[in-house]
């Protein structure tokens, strides 16, 4: 024991060091345990389509848990010698039925039909431009792929185009034509080989694949678009937990006006309601006039007004 504890001062009160603090703000609680999810994905990723209600789910309400890096993972670099004989696609007409039994199954709609007269060529001119606009600000890089994904899917634009890259950059507030252009350059490209590179070697062979990877430096890889439990186990075995504390999901008024636009699979993952439960929910949670709802491909959704 110090000698000076023995001393006490009449002015402070404190028998001992006083410090130089009266009063200090402290934490107790244990620091929380992260792991590192690696979501590897791509523009033009039919199944990583079908997967977003169930991913927004998964980040909105255990996102605290996890560091989020979205990784590139080149789904099609050109048709020339491309060939995917398990789901027998060897030109881009064979990717429109394929698109169009991905959308009715998870019922995130998809047209699919620009395969037949506009395919896309190649699926780097947006994964660049997403590189570009991920070194500026990840939340808009995020932002980026879910407006070029609802271009593709379900407008039937062709995302391996300039221009239609450009008005969807420009429509986010953001310089299009700069962004496109600087998404042409080699150091872009030696940016999006890097995340080829990172993919490789977390073992990645098809899309989407999310890696949890905890500081030990083990985890679990899920492939395929998966129910949201099979996430949260996975999270669960990364952590070395048996609980976690799931987050509160946001009001469906708040997270339109955030996102602008949710399809019914959206609100049904996130609200845990059924198909046909929707209209109702959406007349008892928004305001008249706030929103507005459309159908596409035969599913409902709901635009910000």
């Amino acid at each position: 024991m110090n000698n000076n504890n023995m001393i006490c001062d009449l002015e402070t009160g404190v028998c001992g060091d006083p410090g130089e603090d009266a009063v200090e703000t402290i934490d107790l609680n244990e620091p929380q345990r992260q792991v590192q999810l690696y979501y590897v994905t791509d523009p033009i990723c039919s199944h990583c389509w079908a997967l977003e209600p169930v991913l927004r789910r998964f980040e909105t309400q255990y996102g605290h848990y996890v560091q989020f890096r979205t990784v590139m993972g080149g789904l099609l670099a050109s048709w020339n010698g491309f060939a995917d004989a398990g789901n027998g696609i060897s030109r881009p007409a064979d990717v429109a039925g394929h698109w169009r039994e991905v959308g009715e199954h998870s019922r995130m709609p998809i047209d699919g039909s620009l395969w037949l007269d506009n395919p896309v060529l190649s699926s780097y001119p947006p994964s660049r431009v997403y590189k570009v606009i991920q070194q500026k600000d990840e939340k808009l890089a995020s932002v980026f792929l879910r407006k070029a994904r609802e271009a593709v899917f379900v407008w039937n634009r062709n995302i391996g185009q300039d221009q239609v890259l450009t008005d969807i950059v420009n429509v986010m507030g953001l310089d299009g034509a700069a962004i496109v252009e600087e998404a042409g350059s080699p150091e872009t490209q030696a940016m999006l080989e890097a995340d080829f590179a990172l993919s490789r070697s977390l073992g990645v062979r098809g899309f989407p694949t999310i890696v949890l990877v905890n500081e030990e430096r083990k985890g679990v890889k899920i492939v395929g678009a998966r129910p949201l439990d099979t996430y949260v186990a996975g999270l669960k075995q990364a952590l070395q937990t048996e609980s976690l504390q799931a987050k509160p999901v946001p009001e469906l008024d708040e997270l339109l006006q955030k996102e602008g636009r949710l399809f019914s699979k959206e609100i049904e993952v996130l609200y845990d309601l059924e198909q046909q439960e929707v209209g109702s929910y959406i007349e008892q949670k928004l305001l008249a006039g706030s929103s507005t709802v459309k159908e596409m491909l035969g599913e409902v959704y709901l635009e910000r007004t």
